[in-house]
């Protein structure tokens, strides 16, 4: 009798190992967000991220009248929903349509960096796909309809509904100050920019000093690179900002310029493997390196591309303005040029950071605009401000891509409570980028800025602790600011009175800035890059501050 009672629990035993294996099949949860609501093992709401597989062993339960599938993930049971389970991956995102939260840009494709266009604040996406979820179940970028093809969009600007595509992040009413700041000058209002938070990466190999110390550096002055590496080890120097490409003075025979504009690397004076050789000593020196790249002023880029030139309307020429030729910041392709520059730079060069100057638009046109004798060539009926904010975002999705950080130069006077006429508005901008440079050189302010009775460049420290109060304020009416590192006048004053710039007064400067809380560090500019000026002030670069 004992003996077949055990027998008959062996062979129900037996059965059920069979019908459970037979019933076995793998899924994947499928949602319309991140995560896929399931019931625990105690009925109780749970979430697992979509795209999750997970195992379906052919049992199903109703609870509060609906029919659930028991499911297994990581040894644990849930139920879940029939329509929640999907065979292939590819089908886990359920979305057919979102809304633009923020301005952003259309992609080609994931991988290129190649740009289709635009789309704006509050339009309505169709979602055919997407090209990865990330382990919480999050879409990187999703792939959409637009005019006719197929683009790409990453999904951190998109949202489920129109009403809040159409909201604006108004944390502690810090919008309302933006919104408050008109459009006067012709660059655009601070209403219509984002101030969504921006995440800020740290890249584990690529640690960005807390306090970054640069000499600027030329690209002759690479030539010689070993000079300057030397005193900057000797004289409490960690990085330097290198050019990569300035108006007419491209660094190196880059194979993006060739691609891109041919002119600029038929007159890079040197060959890419001696740069990435003189590059290399300074990773060596384990300096910081800036790779500085000017972006909307360079007249080799305009020799080959005059159709993304801003236009003189009388000449039908591309407009010379201060001696240069300048490419819109509206043209996409020149975006496109600089970021895969950029992204060159990084990855087969090393540059820890890369600084983008000339990030807007010529300055004194607005007569020029307003008398109808220029065109920008405003593709998608942008404001100035606008455009320079989302180039920003689109450079620092691509280059953060690359594991390195993004610094914008802006004017002194972009610290200010309005909209520049060149598109610069400082919390628009420190709120995107990694770090912020602003160029409060004491000689380029009016001789008696802010109400002063001596000529301010006389007092660098009086002015920069005045100035660096209000770039300071800035800094406050945003939620995600940028880390405020500041180039400082490192040369002798070009307006009379002809101030000597000595030791003294470059730590006037430094001094300035970090008791108003730009604390980032410092750089200097000296146009020429010249090693003896340098030499005659390196007291102010041995102190601490």
């Amino acid at each position: 009798m004992i003996k077949k009672s055990l027998f008959l629990l062996y062979f129900i035993f037996l059965l059920g190992c069979s019908l459970f294996n037979q019933e076995a099949k793998t899924f994947f949860l499928a949602a319309e967000t991140n995560n896929v609501e399931v019931l625990n093992k105690n009925e109780n709401i749970a979430s697992i991220p979509r795209g999750s597989e997970v195992t379906f062993y052919g049992q199903r339960k109703i609870i509060n009248d609906q029919e659930y599938l028991l499911i297994k993930f990581y040894d644990e049971e849930y139920y879940v929903l029939e329509e929640q389970l999907v065979l292939k991956k590819e089908n886990t995102v359920l979305e057919t349509k979102l809304f633009v939260r923020t301005s952003t840009t259309v992609y080609l494709d994931p991988v290129s960096s190649k740009i289709l266009g635009l789309v704006k604040k509050g339009e309505s996406l169709v979602i055919n796909g997407f090209d990865r979820l990330d382990a919480d179940g999050s879409v990187n970028m999703y792939q959409i309809s637009y005019q006719d093809e197929i683009g790409y969009v990453y999904s951190k600007y998109l949202v489920a509904d129109e009403e809040t595509a159409l909201s604006h992040y108004d944390e502690e009413g810090l919008y309302q100050i933006h919104l408050a700041r008109t459009n006067r000058l012709g660059g655009g209002g601070g209403g219509d920019l984002d101030y969504f938070p921006r995440e800020k990466p740290q890249f584990p190999d690529n640690i960005m000093p807390n306090e970054v110390r640069a000499l600027y550096l030329t690209i002759n002055s690479v030539r010689v690179i070993d000079r300057y590496i030397d005193f900057a080890k000797e004289n409490n120097i960690n990085g330097l900002v290198i050019d990569i490409k300035d108006n007419t003075m491209p660094g190196y025979k880059s194979p993006v310029m060739e691609e891109y504009s041919p002119t600029n690397y038929e007159r890079a004076p040197t060959s890419f493997e001696n740069y990435q050789t003189a590059i290399q000593k300074a990773l060596d020196a384990d300096l910081y390196l800036i790779g500085r790249i000017t972006i909307f002023k360079d007249s080799f880029y305009v020799r080959d591309h005059p159709e993304s030139a801003i236009l003189n309307k009388e000449t039908k020429e591309p407009l010379l303005h201060n001696n240069s030729h300048w490419p819109s910041p509206f043209r996409r392709d020149v975006w496109e040029f600089n970021v895969k520059l950029a992204k060159e730079a990084v990855l087969e060069m090393g540059f820890h950071e890369i600084q983008f100057d000339y990030v807007r638009f010529p300055d004194r046109i607005n007569r020029l605009e307003e008398e109808g004798k220029i065109d920008l060539r405003n593709q998608y009926d942008e404001e100035k401000a606008a455009a320079i904010q989302t180039f920003l975002m689109y450079a620092t999705d691509e280059i953060h891509q690359v594991g390195a950080y993004v610094s914008a130069d802006v004017f002194g006077e972009s610290a200010h409570t309005y909209v520049t006429a060149y598109g610069q508005y400082w919390p628009a901008i420190s709120n995107v980028v990694d770090v912020i440079s602003a160029m409060p050189y004491p000689d380029h302010f009016s001789a008696y800025e802010y109400g002063f009775e001596e000529i301010v460049w006389t007092v660098p420290y009086e002015l920069l602790t005045t100035w660096g109060e209000f770039a300071e304020k800035r800094q406050t009416e945003i939620p995600t600011p940028a880390i405020s590192r500041t180039w400082i006048q490192t040369y002798n004053a070009i307006r009379r009175p002809f101030v000597e710039y000595d030791a003294e007064k470059i730590a006037d400067q430094i001094r300035a800035l970090y008791k108003t809380g730009h604390t980032g560090g410092f750089m200097t500019w000296n146009a020429a890059a010249n090693l003896k000026k340098y030499e005659e002030v390196k007291e102010a670069f041995r102190k601490e501050y």
